[in-house]
């Protein structure tokens, strides 16, 4: 515990001082993906902001799964499952002298609590074995669009995935006075002030749609579509997205990391997504913000 309070109060201290560079490697999913080229592009707007991030990132990869990875490559030297099959974790962790590492937990299993333990004690132990200088954060992730099939199947709605994983990720902040990252939160205030929030299409409506054709994706930050073709029939299939940030999402959660990890006001950040228009990049922005102020953060 005393290691990690001091690597706090020391990249508080750099922070304070205008630090140019921060290091960060993420330890997640496609969750941490999303934010890497919108963060990149955000610090690159702001002077006297610099950025180098890395990935020990896997599609859909658990705290668990993570945990096995490193334990099958100690067990396996020639396993890397990481940054294109060329690195394990250590490799990972090694790389560099991170300012930063966060954590996170896969979306399908963020809810579910006795999904964390003992891999993210594990987890814990590790980084600060191999990077006992950075500081852990945790990346809260965030409930699905309302229209997701995993919600139905789960018997959930939106909000009580959202209040569930959220209960699991300030626990765990919690039971290590770890800071979180509250991209979750940026995602429910975010839709609580859309203009126009999200409706879905009913399944007759969606019949009728053809290419290129989408469904109306505005009013939610999560989820898209797009049209590919059938690989057996050739013929073009919509396939929607209910999970993953858009490009909105991927803005806003570039911001949320900024603003937190910086200290620095979402306000400040000057560069804009041609996609995105310049009012709705500032509700973004004002978005990001107010989570990060609102966030319970443990008290250090």
């Amino acid at each position: 515990m005393k290691r990690t309070a001091a690597a706090f109060l020391g990249l508080a201290a750099a922070f304070s001082l205008g630090a140019k560079e921060i290091k960060i490697l993420t330890i997640g999913n496609s969750f941490a993906d999303s934010v890497v080229q919108p963060l990149t592009q955000i610090v690159q707007s702001v002077p006297d902001c610099s950025l180098k991030i890395d990935r020990a990132n896997i599609g859909g990869c658990s705290l668990e799964k993570h945990w096995k990875e490193y334990e099958q490559s100690m067990k396996d030297p020639a396993h890397k499952p990481y940054s294109g099959k060329k690195a394990n974790l250590v490799d990972m962790l090694t790389k560099e002298k991170w300012d930063v590492v966060t954590i996170q937990q896969a979306s399908p299993e963020s809810w579910k609590p006795e999904s964390y333990q003992p891999y993210a004690e594990n987890l814990i132990q590790l980084i600060r074995k191999h990077a006992p200088q950075a500081e852990i954060v945790i990346q809260q992730t965030w409930s699905y669009r309302s229209d997701s099939s995993r919600l139905t199947g789960w018997k959930i709605d939106q909000k009580e995935m959202y209040n569930r994983l959220t209960k699991n990720y300030t626990d765990l902040a919690a039971k290590y006075q770890f800071r979180v990252i509250p991209s979750g939160l940026a995602v429910q205030i975010s839709r609580e002030g859309e203009k126009k929030p999200f409706q879905p299409l009913s399944p007759e409506k969606l019949k009728e749609l053809k290419p290129p054709a989408l469904p109306d994706s505005s009013g939610d930050v999560v989820g898209q579509s797009r049209w590919s073709k059938d690989k057996k029939s050739g013929e073009q299939k919509l396939n929607t997205d209910t999970t993953h940030m858009n490009r909105r999402g991927a803005y806003m959660q570039g911001c949320v990391w900024f603003a937190m990890l910086y200290g620095r006001k979402t306000s400040e950040i000057r560069y804009v997504p041609k996609e995105i228009a310049p009012e709705d990049a500032k509700f973004l922005r004002e978005c990001a913000q107010k989570a990060v102020d609102t966030f319970p953060q443990v008290k250090k």
